[in-house]
């Protein structure tokens, strides 16, 4: 049966049950819809909402707060919005509805039986396998040998976990080139550069990621994951992870999910290292044809608009980046750094470009060293699965994935759709964790859920052993699905993992405790035999060898002739520099990337200590991202990205060389504990295989990439391929660049001493480092590209040892303090780069000489992208890299006003830098007025310069780190599955004296936790129950009908003697449930963000006198903070004078407030003190390195004044 509730002229609830809803649980309903029941049968008019075949996330997270509630029999919740004709929906996720009736959600599939494919060739076409000739023959013998036919599962088994994209079979195959064949394969020739630089590298290749050793660090956690325990320090020996994903397909088909499952592929990558480890940080990269939002530029206009295949360039870059934000924010993983990239160009007719598009998802962890390694199963281990329901997703998309886009039927490509639910991977992460994080970790070998479903995940665990699996324990969504489809269905947030029995029931407890779905589906065999099994089938679906399942089908043979694209020199007029400069300053991957950064959580962890936004005026210009590996320590991982496709274009081996030169040049300004040798790479290569002259281009850079990598010392431990980047349309194919992205990696020494590219008066003059040796050549530049052209010769690195040298003295002068700020020099080449070091500041200007420079041409000095650096120092940095045989020049100085003045020879100009800055930052514009409130685009562009960060600090306050309190408090974390900021508060708490408990919402749910014992709670952020029908609103429902959690939770408050802190999700839900202003009969709420999306800023707040005991001694005090959220305004009822409201946000404009609260409000405390509520995170701002721009003449501050409320709540307490 189906209930609806709401307005059919606004929104309406569809609630399919299997059974009645009684009058209680109708009034719950009520509660929780903010909606009246509506008694019809039927709801007439056309809606648009959910395909009836796609359970949504929503749904789940729904249908899991209504159980939270009490409610049971709740199959599916569904929301649907009146259809407006001309009003635009993604027809992909959504669909027209012509009313909504009892048969809504009706589906007229059935459950199709098991399969013997008699015809392997037709089967294979029908179904779009991707298997070739010679894999067609293997399956072939494979089933004489067997005396059977294959079943369907066997069939498309052994399609996904064969396909390319799983095995790699170019990557491992047999090149031969010019009739010439090749000694290596390119795997082969990655895998060198470990073995000539194994450096630190604890494991490479064998693995879902790669470990690199790390440092001794200070391990904060709970002592047990199975019940509730106080957070304890312990010392651990680390290694860091680092890996690489990219999700091509799916984006290109259905961006929103396919880059937010891209970035839930990557992150369940770092999870399934070793025994287990623990994702810190991402990052992301997104390259599609030119997204002519500007609409009238020359060079988007050279090449004919395609009716696209699935998605425009514009909603790619939308709804693919709102994607990737929208995971890393819910899941809890801040992104640090990224880079996008458009093109397209004609050459020789043939168009080239990003239509299928690149979205890449990186990311930086680490894991305990002895667990390092994964164990071999034994017989009677059990297999488990944690996660979430099968449905018919992704079906095949490991093989389609394989395959030029626009290849197969659009049923079969729509078929790969994915559907993304970060909450419940977050729920699973931290079962995982608990046991990475205990001294004995029970998990003998784990691998995530991605391409290929059970699939791929259960074969590789058994692959040494065999394995029984039992399909009816599998969860399913879906009861139409055939064990087909159940086993490799590639629905998302599943991982596997095998423990023995004993070990098993400990996991299952936490998984319990903390929501994650447990299911123990089978058991490890040793007979070296793959079986999956329905009983109530009576069937079984796959019943094979492990060596047949993995294959002994031919090695792959790849044979091409080299072919070169030649390309004319670059044509233009030296008169026009400055108009270039405009054009240059308009592309998607030179302006500015506000649009981007403004969107996604950059603080979540407390860890940060260098994301993409820096200055005064947070412009997100940072070199790369760094992230602390604990909170007391100073050692961490830096990252950073490099990618150069267009200079490939021109030369193979030139574009791997500047791409690894670019991503170097971008983590050289974070300390590496062994300079250059510290780091590691990740290679991901995305090229146009199986096209004439492809091959034999990919075999030259592969090599390149190499060569390079080991002449400078370093290694390329992991890394990945898609190499069907081509995309057919009905009249033409469009070919992308061949692109290899290098993610760079490594130990950071000490996240104190990052450089940024924030030029700084009285700081010393500014230097030009050589690190190429090569010309100014403009082939690959963004010039090029403006002027609708290539280019005939690209600049690249011409000495390896030069460029190590320069490195590891420049990391030697940031190490002794002589760096005071730097940049390197890329895309837009040197104009772009000295304009940026200008951005951040509203009074920064540069005098620059470059007589000095052997180049007569000013066009090609300005704008060739030749790997270089900018250095400011007080010392003569000429002479210091001179004794290293290093050229480096001197080319000017920092003034004190906001103007670019250039000279060169007979050349000079003196730009206004506001007036480029304003011009830089148009482009961001126009994409944020996509995705934001158009007014609020509009002031976010106008407020560029007019709210730069001001602060003052508490008159007495040292910023020493004072010894822990030895006479601890009792206090308390709570959370709910969701939350996500746990750890940074926890920790914030303990230094200032508190012995603080991981309390769970289950644990007061079944009372094993009341708070009886507990002075100070701290409510969290993140996105409990990921945000479903409102902020913190499943939250709120499971303390308002769970009877022993509210009472727990009110006669907390009724007590005199205690404190309590909500920040962020934590202040939604102390909203929602009334308990800050509780002699108000009318009381404030959340409500959205004005601008109508999720904001992340480093902003600052003003403290003002009230009544809250926290935040004591604090008034008159402005100060930095972060704030992360979606739904962030206070909404308050009354006057400003019935409430207390102890800070507000420094100036009352967006994007500086970042919600638009009544009475600029950022946080509100009850009348008595005792109890505070804040959106922005002071929890994730304690420390100096967290905060975004901290100020200069404080450098030797150990903590932040964001620990003096915690100090405050300590001292109040301890008197009670």
């Amino acid at each position: 049966m189906i209930y609806f509730f709401g307005d059919a002229k606004i929104e309406v609830f569809a609630v399919e049950t299997i059974k009645s809803i009684s009058n209680e649980n109708l009034k719950k309903f009520n509660w929780l819809f903010e909606k009246k029941f509506i008694s019809n049968d039927n709801v007439f008019g056309s809606f648009i909402g959910p395909k009836k075949t796609m359970v949504t996330p929503w749904s789940t997270n729904a249908v899991e707060i209504t159980q939270n509630m009490g409610v049971s029999g709740i199959k599916r919740i569904e929301k649907y919005i009146p259809y407006k004709k001309g009003v635009d929906f993604d027809f992909m996720l959504i669909e027209k509805v012509n009313d909504l009736s009892q048969e809504l959600f009706d589906i007229s599939i059935k459950s199709e039986k098991k399969i013997d494919v008699e015809n392997i060739l037709e089967y294979n076409e029908n179904y779009g396998l991707s298997l070739s000739n010679s894999e067609i023959n293997y399956l072939n013998s494979i089933s004489v040998k067997l005396k059977r036919p294959l079943t369907d599962s066997e069939v498309f088994g052994f399609s996904q976990v064969n396909s390319e994209h799983c095995r790699h079979k170019i990557f491992n195959g047999e090149f031969i080139i010019d009739k010439i064949k090749k000694k290596k394969s390119l795997f082969s020739l990655i895998k060198e550069t470990s073995k000539i630089n194994p450096n630190s590298i604890v494991s490479a290749y064998k693995d879902n990621v790669a470990f690199i050793d790390g440092p001794e660090i200070i391990q904060f956690a709970p002592q047990k994951g199975d019940i509730a325990s106080s957070y304890k320090n312990k010392k651990i020996k680390s290694v860091i992870s680092l890996k690489a994903e990219t999700h091509n397909f799916p984006t290109t088909v259905e961006p929103f999910n396919g880059a937010a499952t891209g970035t839930g592929g990557e992150i369940r990558d770092r999870l399934a290292g070793g025994k287990g480890s623990i994702p810190l940080a991402g990052t992301a990269v997104y390259m599609t044809p030119y997204s002519r939002i500007s609409k009238n530029n020359f060079w988007e206009k050279k090449v004919p608009l395609r009716k696209w295949l699935y998605q425009s360039p514009i909603d790619i870059l939308i709804k693919a980046s709102n994607g990737a934000s929208d995971f890393g924010n819910k899941f809890g993983q801040p992104l640090i750094s990224g880079s996008i990239l458009t093109f397209e160009n004609i050459i020789k007719k043939e168009i080239i470009g990003f239509d299928k598009v690149i979205m890449q998802a990186g990311g930086i962890g680490y894991g305990i060293k002895n667990q390092s390694k994964k164990e071999k199963p034994k017989k009677g281990d059990k297999i488990i699965i944690l996660g979430g329901d099968n449905y018919r997703i992704g079906m095949g998309g490991a093989a389609v994935s394989s395959s030029n886009t626009g290849s197969f039927k659009s049923s079969i490509e729509l078929n790969a759709v994915q559907r993304s639910n970060p909450e419940m991977q977050k729920r699973i992460a931290n079962a995982i964790r608990s046991l990475v994080e205990t001294t004995n970790n029970p998990i003998i070998s784990i691998h995530d859920h991605g391409a290929g479903g059970h699939l791929n995940c259960l074969t590789e665990l058994t692959e040494e052993t065999g394995g029984y699996i039992e399909i009816d324990k599998l969860p399913i969504g879906d009861p139409t699905l055939s064990a087909k489809e159940i086993i490799g269905n590639e629905s998302q947030e599943r991982m596997g993992l095998i423990l023995s029995p004993k070990d098993s029931k400990i996991l299952e407890k936490i998984a319990k405790r903390e929501r994650a779905p447990y299911y123990e589906v089978g058991y490890v065999t040793e007979d070296n035999k793959f079986t999956f099994v329905s009983k109530k089938r009576n069937e079984k679906s796959i019943e094979l060898k492990t060596k047949y399942l993995f294959g002994g089908s031919p090695r792959t043979i790849i044979k091409d002739k080299t072919k070169f694209f030649k390309f004319k020199k670059i044509e233009y007029d030296s008169n026009l520099i400055i108009n270039y400069l405009d054009k240059i300053l308009k592309l998607e991957g030179v302006a500015c990337k506000d649009w981007l950064t403004n969107k996604v959580d950059r603080c979540v962890t407390g860890k940060v200590a260098q994301q993409q936004c820096i200055g005064e005026l947070q412009i997100p210009l940072s070199n790369c991202g760094v992230i602390a590996l604990d909170f007391i320590g100073y050692k961490g991982i830096a990252t950073s990205i490099g990618h150069s496709p267009i200079s490939g274009l021109i030369d193979a081996k030139a574009g791997s060389i500047n791409s690894i030169g670019e991503a170097l040049t971008n983590i050289i300004w974070a300390p590496l504990k062994k300079g250059i040798k510290s780091i590691s790479l990740s290679a991901n290569w995305m090229w146009p295989c199986n096209n004439s002259g492809e091959d034999a281009r990919l075999y030259e850079a592969v090599e390149a990439c190499s060569k390079f990598s080991s002449d400078l010392g370093i290694n390329i431990p992991t890394g990945k391929d898609s190499l069907s980047m081509l995309q057919k349309y009905s009249n033409k194919k469009v070919k992308a660049p061949g692109t290899v992205i290098i993610s760079a990696s490594g130990e950071c020494s000490d996240i104190k001493k990052i450089i940024v590219p924030v030029a700084k008066f009285s700081q010393g003059d500014l230097y030009y480092v050589e690190m190429c040796n090569d010309k100014f050549h403009l082939g690959g530049s963004s010039l090029a590209q403006v002027l609708g052209q290539i280019g005939k010769k690209t600049p690249t690195v011409k000495n390896s040892n030069y460029f190590k040298k320069a490195f590891n003295k420049t990391q030697e002068l940031i190490k002794s303090n002589i760096i005071t700020s730097g940049h390197d020099i890329g895309s837009g080449g040197l104009i772009t780069s000295l304009l940026e070091l200008c951005f951040p500041s509203n009074n920064i200007g540069l005098n620059i000489n470059l007589k000095d420079i052997p180049e007569l041409d000013t066009t090609a000095i300005l704008f060739s992208e030749k790997i270089g650096l900018l250095l400011q120092s007080k010392e003569n940095l000429t002479e210091l890299y001179k004794k290293n045989n290093i050229k480096c020049l001197k080319i000017g100085s920092v003034i004190k006003e906001p103007k670019l003045i250039i000279k060169h020879h007979d050349f000079k100009t003196n730009l206004s830098i506001k007036e480029f800055r304003d011009k830089w930052f148009n482009t961001s514009y126009l994409l944020d007025s996509r995705q934001t409130l158009k007014k609020f685009a509009i002031k976010r562009k106008n407020n560029l310069g007019s709210q730069p960060l001001n602060f003052t600090f508490p008159r007495k306050f040292e910023g020493n780190l004072e010894k822990y309190p030895k006479e601890k408090i009792k206090a308390a974390i709570i959370r709910e599955k969701g939350s996500n900021s746990e750890r940074e508060m926890a920790h914030a708490m303990f230094i200032s004296g508190f012995d603080v408990k991981d309390i769970h919402m289950t644990d007061l749910i079944e009372g094993r936790e009341n708070l009886e014992d507990v002075k100070f709670i701290a409510a969290v952020g993140g996105f409990s129950n990921s945000d479903v029908l409102g902020s913190a609103k499943g939250w709120a429902g499971a303390f308002n009908f769970n009877k022993k959690a509210k009472d727990s939770l009110e006669n907390f408050f009724k007590r005199e003697d205690t404190l309590s802190l909500g920040v962020c999700n934590g202040c939604q839900l102390f909203i929602s449930l009334g308990l800050i202003n509780l002699d108000h009969d009318v009381k404030p709420k959340m409500t959205h963000n004005e601008s109508k999306k999720f904001e992340c800023s480093f902003t600052s707040v003003k403290v003002q006198k009230s009544s809250s005991v926290m935040m004591k001694d604090l008034e008159g005090t402005e100060l930095g903070i972060w704030a992360a959220h979606g739904e962030g305004k206070f909404s308050f009822p009354l006057t400003e004078n019935k409430y207390q409201i102890p800070a507000k946000y420094s100036y009352n404009e967006y994007p500086s407030n970042p919600n638009g609260s009544d009475y600029n409000a950022a946080m509100l405390s009850s009348k008595n003190g005792r109890h505070l509520v804040m959106m922005p995170h002071l929890e994730r701002s304690s420390f100096p390195w967290n905060w975004a721009y901290y100020p200069e003449n404080r450098d030797s501050d150990e903590i932040s004044p964001w620990i003096i409320p915690f100090q405050n709540a300590y001292k109040w307490l301890i008197t009670k």
